[in-house]
């Protein structure tokens, strides 16, 4: 099959690689589309404190089931299904506590073991999601962004007529501005792309004071301007890292007496993956605008370039295809 290698930090490789065979409990997913984002631009330039290597990237899979490497598993075969990235002990004090996405033996796609930007994945059973008939692939990918959407606005216990401003207006910005739009808050948007900006013109104006801030962007200044504009009592979520050295200095005593609160939200748990796929498969939150670069997995030069310079808003890869680039 043809696959993106990372042989190490800096370089990747379009490559033929065998298909894997499915073990125990695993499953043979043909990947139909994978999303590309910024935390693959990352791990392929950079590096990151969870990769392995060698590794295939990509944590945003969506796919047909192809094999088992289980005879009880056949029901699967010919299911569309999106992958959960995670897998987890369920023993730790972390699973104990329903935190999947905390565990101690956690397992990523594309970090720990092998990801979607591929023709085939093998994946653990209990990670993958049934997609419901009428849920196009394209729409289903955007599961795994959309899922730790949910778990950021869980972390800062957002309710119906909070405001909430958002800081950055990329594919996870919009989606977070969608989805607390839905759970009934008031939003607010900021990004100094004046094209990604206007996307979000029927929001509210940036203006006073917010119950939830949550920077969806690694930038130094939107946390600085985020703290700004917390009200008392107000929740700052830490949704996007940022550069080592990068953190801003926090004023400890400002939190002390407005009472303010900081929350980190890193990935998704497997249920915010079932609430996701609901969310879409209803047409809660749109996604059709959103997509404006796809490309085959030979293009991935192409397509990390995208996301680099912020040329576009989500960039989609088929594995075993090549379609002619999408642009709006």
């Amino acid at each position: 099959m043809k696959a993106i290698c990372v042989p190490e930090v800096g370089r990747f490789l379009y490559s033929e690689v065998a298909v894997p065979v499915p073990a125990a409990r695993e499953l043979l997913v043909r990947v139909t589309v994978t999303g590309v984002c910024r935390t693959d631009l990352k791990i392929i330039e950079q590096g990151h404190r969870d990769l392995r290597l060698p590794r295939i990237p990509g944590e945003e899979i969506v796919g047909e089931v192809v094999g088992s490497g289980d005879p009880k598993d056949r029901g699967w075969l010919g299911q569309r299904v999106y992958v959960y990235p995670g897998t987890w002990c369920g023993t730790c004090d972390c699973c104990r506590r329903d935190a999947f996405n905390m565990c101690r033996d956690m397992r990523i796609a594309g970090f720990h073991r092998d990801g979607g930007f591929a023709e085939f994945v093998s994946v653990p059973r209990q990670t993958v999601i049934a997609l419901p008939d009428g849920l196009e692939d394209d729409v289903a990918v955007f599961a795994e962004p959309l899922s730790c959407c949910i778990n950021a606005l869980e972390m800062a216990r957002v309710t119906a007529g909070e405001r909430l401003c958002i800081f950055g207006a990329g594919p996870a910005g919009t989606l977070l501005a969608r989805l607390a739009a839905v759970r009934g808050a008031a939003v607010s948007v900021v990004d100094p792309d004046p094209v990604r900006a206007s996307r979000h013109r029927h929001g509210v104006p940036f203006e006073g004071v917010y119950d939830v801030a949550i920077p969806a962007v690694g930038s130094a200044d939107a946390y600085r301007e985020a703290f700004r504009c917390l009200a008392p009592r107000g929740r700052l979520v830490a949704f996007s890292g940022l550069p080592t050295g990068a953190s801003p200095t926090i004023d400890l005593n400002g939190l002390h007496y407005q009472e303010q609160t900081v929350v980190g939200a890193y990935g998704c748990h497997y249920r915010h993956g079932e609430e996701a796929i609901r969310l879409l498969a209803r047409r809660e939150i749109r996604t059709d605008d959103l997509v404006t670069h796809r490309y085959g997995l030979d293009q991935l030069a192409d397509a990390l370039d995208v996301v680099r310079c912020r040329r576009g808003l989500k960039v989609l890869l088929y594995p075993g295809q090549s379609p002619a680039r999408s642009f709006r």
